[in-house]
């Protein structure tokens, strides 16, 4: 039987997320780097979904500590932290307070295909990437929120869910999974170390942000290519494929 709950969305641009989120979100303004705007939109709230950053060039986003302090002072029960490969404050923060809490740390998201390799799979039919020999057990990003939702609903606390795909596949296995879901022919183009760092500069990552893409694809965390079973321990069921993510996603990739 399905829990139903009522969602706020949280933004600072409700205009913008008025065009995107489903109807019946309450959609409300606040930013997470400023916790004083955030009293009004928490008022009410049971559950926090929270994430502490943005691996967006322009996006801006670091998520202030005190977030976490502000949620329990209005009564916030419970909340959900979107982790990356580090804990820092804010992880620091759910962990010392007295709200119910979990951590989702999730490896390389499958949906990052659609900004990675997106544009170069519908215009030339290729994928031109360093390294295609660096593994990764990509995980959907549906199951990354299903995994969030079960933890927002409770019976998760104190669990660190590390979410990973079914399978361990290579850059060049992946476009070959890619290619086969969507039923197209695509090419693995691989760049040089210098080829790659130029091409991530032009996407507008900085220096810092280019350096930590390469080593993800030099010296990839153990934890990135180890297969877990935590998303069939949680959902009830297996993990989904990148290949049934492809097919899924095939109107983009087209």
């Amino acid at each position: 039987m399905k829990r139903m709950a009522a969602v706020r969305a949280l933004t600072r641009n409700p205009e913008r997320a008025g065009k995107i989120l489903p109807a019946g979100v309450d959609i409300v303004a606040g930013n997470l780097m400023k916790p004083e705007t955030l009293r009004h939109a928490l008022q009410g709230v049971e559950a926090m979904f929270l994430i502490v950053s943005s691996d967006e060039p322009s996006a801006d986003l670091n998520t202030d500590p005190r977030v976490v302090a502000l949620a329990e002072e209005v009564g916030v029960k419970r909340v959900v932290v979107l982790v990356g490969f580090e804990e820092g404050p804010v992880e620091e923060a759910v962990r010392r307070s007295g709200m119910e809490w979990t951590l989702v740390k999730p490896v390389e998201f499958m949906a990052n295909v659609l900004s990675d390799w997106g544009p170069s799979i519908r215009e030339a039919g290729e994928v031109r990437e360093f390294n295609g020999d660096a593994p990764s057990a990509r995980v959907h990003e549906g199951d990354i929120a299903a995994v969030a939702v079960e933890a927002l609903l409770g019976g998760h606390h104190g669990q660190s869910y590390v979410l990973t795909g079914p399978e361990v596949l290579t850059r060049k296995e992946a476009v070959r999974a890619i290619a086969a879901g969507i039923g197209k022919d695509i090419r693995f183009v691989e760049l040089t170390e210098e080829e790659a760092r130029q091409q991530w500069r032009n996407q507008g990552y900085d220096e810092e942000s280019v350096e930590f893409f390469v080593q993800m694809a030099v010296n990839p965390p153990e934890a990135g290519y180890t297969v877990l079973p935590t998303v069939e321990q949680v959902l009830g069921r297996p993990a989904r494929t990148l290949v049934e993510w492809a097919a899924e996603h095939k109107h983009l990739l087209l």
